[in-house]
């Protein structure tokens, strides 16, 4: 049975100023990523998945795995605003090799349990073969997920949770309702991890990791040994190096900008982001020299 198991990042999409993908970048990201994490997490929030066609992340999907061959997994976010076209996605993820594919809740609407339930049912339909997962984030859907909801979707055969609430008792409640029976359990951020790692979680999706990979997956090991002395300072590490990423008044911004301050690329969010400026690049190169993080 697939589990998700390691350091993976949800991997931005590189854009050109004028909000093309860039190809030549994309392939680039894929291949720094793939020399430390052990998978990629696309086409999600930090991807801009909701900002692009769905031509377009079919492309993405298309290029990372071909960047990628058989180094590391590939999970593919699918969630839209609607049934078919996420069944789409996950169809055409399958279709690719893709290890899993994940949804967001339909969002924009207010949707009640059952048409959640509806929607996850189709995403399976439409890819049988692979392991679908429920991407729990209240913010970017528009509503919260209960528990119940989580647990009805799991029995119709949803196989695990990528869990962005940010909320370690949603977290711990899911290992202790859900993870005995091989229900996979993801945090959605590195901010938790030590906490998530005690509780037993096996893998995570750290934005910081698409700059920084090294430190996060440096956290990832020390957790994973159960060498919790070394994980706790190396948490506090990564979560002062998150405080930095709100110089870019947004993570998602903020990795942008690293990658350029660490001199490893020059690309662009898609509009409507705007890119962080170069007093805010310049002062997150500045906090991140003091942290001794370049």
């Amino acid at each position: 049975m697939y589990k998700m198991k390691g350091c993976i990042p949800p991997m931005i999409t590189p854009f050109k100023e004028d909000g093309a993908i860039d190809v030549l970048n994309l392939e680039k990201l894929v291949d720094f990523l793939s020399g430390t994490v052990h998978g990629v997490f696309i086409n999600g929030s930090y991807g801009c998945g909701a900002l692009m066609s769905l031509d377009e992340r079919k492309q993405v999907a298309e290029i990372t795995k071909k960047t990628i061959k058989d180094r590391i997994d590939m999970i593919v976010q699918v969630g839209t605003t609607n049934n078919r076209q996420s069944a789409e996605l996950a169809a055409h993820a399958e279709g690719i090799g893709a290890q899993a594919v994940a949804a967001v809740g339909p969002y924009y609407f207010q949707h009640n349990e059952d048409s959640v339930l509806y929607f996850f049912e189709d995403i399976i339909k439409a890819a049988p073969n692979t392991p679908v997962y429920v991407y729990n984030n209240p913010k970017f859907q528009g509503y919260p997920m209960s528990l119940k909801l989580i647990e009805r979707l799991r029995d119709i055969g949803v196989h695990g949770i990528k869990d962005a609430t940010f909320d370690i008792i949603i977290h711990a409640n899911y290992h202790r309702v859900l993870g005995s029976g091989g229900f996979d359990i993801v945090l959605g951020t590195e901010a938790m991890w030590l906490s998530a790692c005690a509780l037993g979680t096996d893998a995570f999706i750290p934005g910081l990791a698409n700059a920084f990979p090294e430190i996060v997956k440096k956290m990832y090991d020390e957790g994973a040994a159960g060498d919790y002395e070394k994980c706790r300072q190396t948490q506090f590490d990564v979560n002062a190096m998150r405080d930095i990423m709100y110089l870019a008044k947004s993570t998602q911004l903020a990795i942008y900008a690293m990658l350029e301050v660490r001199g490893l690329m020059k690309i662009f969010p898609r509009a409507p982001f705007i890119g962080a400026t170069q007093e805010q690049k310049d002062a997150i190169k500045k906090a991140l020299l003091e942290l001794g993080a370049m």
